[in-house]
């Protein structure tokens, strides 16, 4: 049923019904989702929750992940990916856009665009992508006093203290920062770019009694683990954060090529997600149900031969 007149739309912020699913029992799997569509797929796939990275925002924008995104630029992605699925979705603040003030805002305008959750992380600008080299940090009573503001502006928003402390400060050194953000408000903390599993376990044991996120990114710093590999390491969310957006740029640079190449995309079809697949993920026929003036579309079955 498409959202525009859902009987079962969400009567919770949601927010509130992002830390209902914290509190249940397992790992909250959270995938990427860069856009409306991804976040349907994402549903139907069963997913409860989804995440939106600033990579996957800035680079589906031909922008490198260097904080040079705007709040309302990220809005736009928000909406349209909460507004979708209808799911919590959980939105990468960077940096929080400046300082406290800044932060708040951020926090408020976030929310108004229907977000679940924000992290925002303690590097500063320009920052980087977490698993990259020569990260430059904060001071620690800097981004906690971020921390503090976003607590303090948010109405419903789960609020994520990440640092990447680890790759600079050790274990140690994250752990210490870690615990501050947490004094500061932080309903949860997510150490970025740890390197096996032994510190992924070690963070954990440090921090009893805090939820944790996890970060499964492909290429970067931190080797494959499974969301139960996860759990019993102590984690309590985990993120894919653009493994979608990968694989949807991979097929696309496929077919280009291939359009490139045979003047046409006679020998892709099969990689192509069809007319009636398309339209059956979006709700097509549901949004003409809504206007009696609409006659219902028929679907073309197959290509029409020359």
């Amino acid at each position: 049923m498409p959202y525009l007149v859902a009987s079962d739309l969400p009567a919770e912020p949601a927010g509130v019904r992002f830390r209902s699913l914290l509190e249940r029992p397992g790992i909250l799997q959270l995938p990427g989702t860069h856009n409306g569509i991804a976040a349907l797929q994402a549903r139907a796939a069963g997913f409860e929750a989804l995440y939106l990275s600033g990579a996957g925002m800035s680079a589906s924008m031909g922008l490198p992940d260097l904080g040079v995104i705007t709040i309302d630029e990220v809005c736009f992605f928000v909406r349209q990916v909460a507004r979708a699925s209808g799911l919590p979705v959980l939105v990468d603040g960077d940096t929080g856009y400046g300082e406290a003030l800044n932060v708040m805002h951020m926090v408020r305008a976030f929310e108004e665009a229907g977000a679940a959750a924000v992290h925002i992380e303690d590097q500063i600008l320009p920052k980087k992508c977490g698993h990259l080299n020569n990260k430059k940090l904060a001071e620690p009573h800097d981004m906690a006093a971020k921390v503090a503001a976003a607590a303090k502006a948010r109405r419903d928003l789960v609020v994520i203290a990440r640092t990447d402390a680890a790759a600079s400060e050790g274990l140690d050194g994250a752990v210490a920062r870690a615990r501050r953000y947490i004094e500061a408000g932080a309903d949860a903390i997510f150490p970025e770019a740890l390197t096996n599993a032994e510190m992924f376990r070690a963070f954990a044991r440090a921090m009893p009694g805090v939820k944790l996120l996890a970060n499964m990114t492909e290429f970067g710093r931190t080797p494959f683990f499974t969301a139960a590999e996860f759990e019993a390491m102590g984690y309590r969310m985990v993120i894919w954060p653009v493994s979608a957006f990968r694989a949807a740029n991979k097929a696309q640079e496929r077919l280009f090529a291939a359009l490139r190449r045979d003047g046409g995309t006679q020998n892709m079809l099969e990689h192509m997600q069809t007319r009636a697949e398309l339209y059956a993920t979006i709700g097509y026929h549901d949004y003409e149900a809504l206007d009696a003036s609409i006659v219902e579309t028929v679907v073309p079955q197959g290509m029409p031969q020359r």
